[in-house]
């Protein structure tokens, strides 16, 4: 079956199955979900045709009915992610569908399983949908599946912490609404423990993931200093680096090229990377990764050198590398190289990707001429275009190629790229012709007739109508086509002294008519540097005797017209700005009387004309104008029809039979024009049905409106408290310097102390050691002095005994003391009776002094005797 098929049998199993959720019906759409996962039918279903957007919407609403089977919502995740894995079909899915909702909700329901396979793969494709796609805070279930984040990161499980982690990564990143989200949870600390932590895993992956959500969250933070301060952001630099040269793989390498690019927004991390010291062989290493032939990993490198280019010391360098002056010349070899995919260097490799084919990422070959151009305005602005004339005139060469016309014409998607890179192209040629050696380089190497070509099939391959002036907006392949035509023109002024015939051509081609619509699209444009170069066109025209004029007002008017329907309408579809396929039938058809249904014909035009002006006059419609000059060309072109059908009835008047066939065709044609009058009615009730509902949708989004005016103000004084929370930053500055060098100090008094410390250590060591054998001789002595003790106790106890025996003795001696006492008392009475014999004696004596005095110290001391003997006596 053809893709059409497939898809149509798809959209009515859905229905089956929603009518009864049934295990055949279940069945049966599992088995046009596999019929439909093949290259084509994938590709026709991320096309934005209504059938396939049935289907989508379908399986959408299948997908997230909780009670759908476990196994059918599996199979359509499954064929989700084979969508999602195309960046067009992404940002499709994104953009028209409500996918991530439905994801969300699916993790919602089986979120006390996150190892469930389901969940897994659920996560897969939100990471995959969600990556370089801002998600509205407004998602269903957000909230939740951001806490199931939190706390799944914070587990065990590397698979489905990593899977976390990346989809964390893409949800923070430029989402101040999730970043606010998360920083108001409780566990907040624990969380950012739990991302530094990671910043030591084995997985490059892991580590890039939790550095991305760290700078998303912490950027103008106290722990951003940590790992983006100066004395940190080196490593993580080195880190980073390492990822995109060395990492796990494209997504790794996507995240880290992502977070040095958000780095480099901020001046002071530019300024880090500036006064990085491997900078220049990571450069290099980063550059070799053009050599290989993987056209994702180019384009994000090219997107990261790039980026890089926005610093013009970066730029500087990478000029430096790019242009070494140690490379080799570029002679023929070389340019066989780049025919034949071979890169003799990065010169070579750029060359290769800026002329790959169209059906490859399209952000290769144009951030590649992007990258050049930004080298060669380098190179200009330095003076060192003697250096590089080997390779530009290799580079001219390739250049003037690409402005080549496509052969076999191309259309749609395909020319859209087309345009896109012969524009980039062009903006090189432009900037080469800013220095003279340069510009009568590419003078030798370019022509008129390649410049004229060129112009003519971007002419011819934009859509509009040159009578009217217009093309719509909403053509974004003629508007791309418009803007390369201007730039060739450009391009052309530039060079019309130095190429022959290029000034004819020039002014030959301003003065087509059809150069009116890229001039006025260019004019009523909003991007500056389009209107620039239409008035730097302009000013060469305006000269010319034949330029249109007048078609170009028209346009300018056609153009501001439409812009300003779409701001009062909000857009209306292609029957309310009056299409005249819808108005105007594309044939007559013919009755019994030619003449009389063309008079017809023509007062249900003037009568559908005034309907239509006055319907116009109320929306107030600037088309009105327009839309009349294009009926009066339709009405004398009926006006001559109906002279000849005239002639025609005259001539086949007696011709019946063949008018009673044309009445019969008449009727027929009538029953059909009543058939698709009922469709249309009913297409205008479900039209008007549908309004109702957008009316709906308009006033929930208005209320959503205010909600964010509210969030606004919110934020606006934040703001203001964050300048005041800056401003007392800066006063800390000071006392934070102060408090540095006081630091220092304390770390030299600290390490002086450390070294008395181990000294005293030392010291104290050896003072043990001798106090140990100290203690020994201690220990050895005590056990003498014990020995002693008992001995000394024993001879204690024998004197005991002998106390004992001397207290019996002690008592007897007593008992004779007293007797003696009793002795001694009447000697006492002795004595005193003596000595008053004495006193008459010294009485008589003492008449006799001198002679007594020595005969009484001699016989004092013989009385004692005496005494002394009577006593004792």
């Amino acid at each position: 079956m053809d893709g059409a098929t497939c898809l149509k049998s798809l959209l009515l199993a859905i229905r089956h199955y929603k009518n009864s959720k049934s295990a055949l019906n279940a069945a049966q759409l599992q088995r046009q979900i596999k019929d439909v996962s093949g290259p084509k039918c994938l590709k026709l279903l991320s096309s934005e045709q209504i059938l396939p957007s049935e289907c989508l919407s379908g399986l959408l609403d299948v997908a997230g009915d909780p009670s759908t089977d476990y196994s059918l919502t599996e199979s359509i995740v499954s064929l989700l992610a084979q969508l999602a894995s195309d960046d067009e079909s992404r940002e499709n899915l994104h953009g028209r569908y409500n996918l991530t909702s439905t994801l969300t909700a699916i993790i919602h329901c089986n979120r006390t399983a996150p190892e469930d396979p389901l969940v897994l793969q659920c996560l897969q494709v939100l990471q995959r949908l969600t990556y370089n796609m801002r998600t509205s805070h407004s998602v269903s279930y957000l909230d939740e599946l951001i806490t199931f984040l939190m706390v799944n990161i914070q587990s065990n499980n590397d698979d489905i912490t990593k899977l976390c982690l990346g989809l964390l990564a893409s949800l923070c990143r430029h989402n101040l609404s999730v970043q606010t989200h998360i920083k108001s949870q409780s566990n907040l600390k624990a969380f950012y423990n739990a991302l530094i932590g990671f910043l030591s895993h084995n997985s490059l992956t892991v580590v890039i993931f939790a550095l991305s959500i760290l700078y998303s969250l912490s950027s103008n933070e106290e722990a951003a200093q940590k790992i983006f301060g100066p004395k940190n952001i080196h490593r993580t630099f080195q880190m980073i680096f390492n990822v995109t040269v060395n990492g796990d793989g494209s997504l790794a390498r996507n995240y880290a090229v992502d977070l040095l690019v958000d780095l480099l927004k901020n001046s002071k991390m530019a300024d880090f990377l500036t006064k990085y010291e491997q900078l220049p062989r990571s450069l290099s290493e980063v550059l070799g990764l053009l050599q290989g032939k993987d056209p994702d990993a180019a384009a994000k490198v090219l997107e990261l050198l790039v980026s890089l280019c926005s610093v013009p010391a970066l730029r500087r360098l990478i000029c430096e590398i790019v242009f070494c002056p140690a490379r080799p010349s570029l002679q023929l070899g070389a340019r066989k190289a780049v025919h034949q995919g071979k890169g003799a260097g990065p010169c070579m490799a750029l060359l290769r990707w800026a002329t790959g084919p169209l059906d490859k990422p399209e952000q290769c070959y144009l951030q590649s001429l992007m990258l050049l151009t930004e080298l060669f305005e380098e190179v200009i602005d330095s003076s060192q275009s003697h250096s590089v004339e080997s390779f530009a005139d290799l580079l001219l060469s390739t250049l003037l190629n690409l402005l080549k016309v496509p052969e076999p014409p191309l259309a749609g998607h395909q020319l859209k790229r087309h345009c896109e890179r012969v524009g980039r192209a062009v903006d090189l040629l432009l900037v080469l012709c800013r220095d003279d050696v340069l510009r009568n380089l590419q003078a030798q190497h370019i022509s008129s007739d390649l410049c004229a070509s060129q112009v003519e099939f971007l002419l011819s391959s934009s859509q509009g109508d040159p009578a009217s002036g217009f093309v719509s907006n909403s053509n974004l392949s003629s508007q791309v086509c418009s803007v390369v035509v201007l730039k060739i023109l450009e391009l052309m002024s530039q060079l019309k002294q130095q190429v022959t015939d290029m000034e004819t051509c020039f002014y030959r081609t301003l003065q087509e008519q059809r150069i009116a619509v890229p001039l006025s699209l260019a004019l009523t444009s909003v991007y500056r540097e389009h209107v620039q170069t239409a008035l730097r066109i302009l000013t060469e025209a305006v000269t010319l005797p034949d330029f249109p004029f007048i078609v170009l007002g028209e346009s300018i008017a056609a153009n501001n017209a439409y812009c300003q329907r779409e701001g009062e309408l909000g857009g209306r579809s292609a029957v309310d700005r009056g299409d005249l396929s819808t108005i105007l039938p594309l044939s007559t058809p013919a009755s019994a009387n030619p003449a009389r249904s063309s008079l017809q014909n023509i007062d249900n035009l003037i009568e559908t004309l005034q309907s239509g002006v006055q319907l116009q006059e109320q929306i107030k419609d600037v088309h009105v104008s327009e839309i009349i000059d294009v009926y009066e060309q339709k009405i004398s072109a009926l006006v001559s029809e109906e002279s000849r059908l005239q002639d025609l009835l005259e001539a086949k008047a007696l011709a019946l039979s063949q008018a009673d066939r044309l009445i019969a065709q008449s009727r027929c044609q009538r029953a059909q024009a009543e058939a698709e009058a009922r469709k249309l009615a009913s297409l205008l009730k479900e039209a008007e049905r549908r309004k109702e509902e957008l009316q709906t949708e308009l006033s929930e989004q208005r209320m959503e409106m205010e909600r964010l005016r509210a969030d606004s103000r919110q934020i606006s004084e934040h703001n203001g408290r964050l300048l005041a929370l800056s401003e007392a930053h800066q006063a800390l500055k000071g006392s934070h310097t102060e408090l540095c060098n006081r630091l220092n100090e304390r770390e030299r008094m600290l390490e002086e102390l450390q070294a008395a410390h181990i000294s005293l250590t030392q010291k104290t060591e050896r003072q043990i050691e001798a106090l140990k054998t100290q203690v020994q001789e201690k220990d050895r002595n005590i056990s003498d002095l014990q020995t002693e003790l008992d001995r000394q106790g024993q001879r204690a106890s024998d004197m005991e005994i002998t106390i004992s025996a001397m207290k019996k003795e002690l008592k007897t001696i007593e008992q004779a003391r007293k007797d003696a006492s009793i002795k001694a008392s009447s000697l006492e009475l002795q004595k005193s009776q003596l000595e008053a014999k004495l006193q008459k004696k010294e009485e008589e004596l003492s008449k006799h002094t001198q002679m007594i005095a020595m005969i009484h110290s001699l016989s004092s001391g013989k009385l004692k005797g005496d005494v002394t003997a009577n006593l004792s006596l």
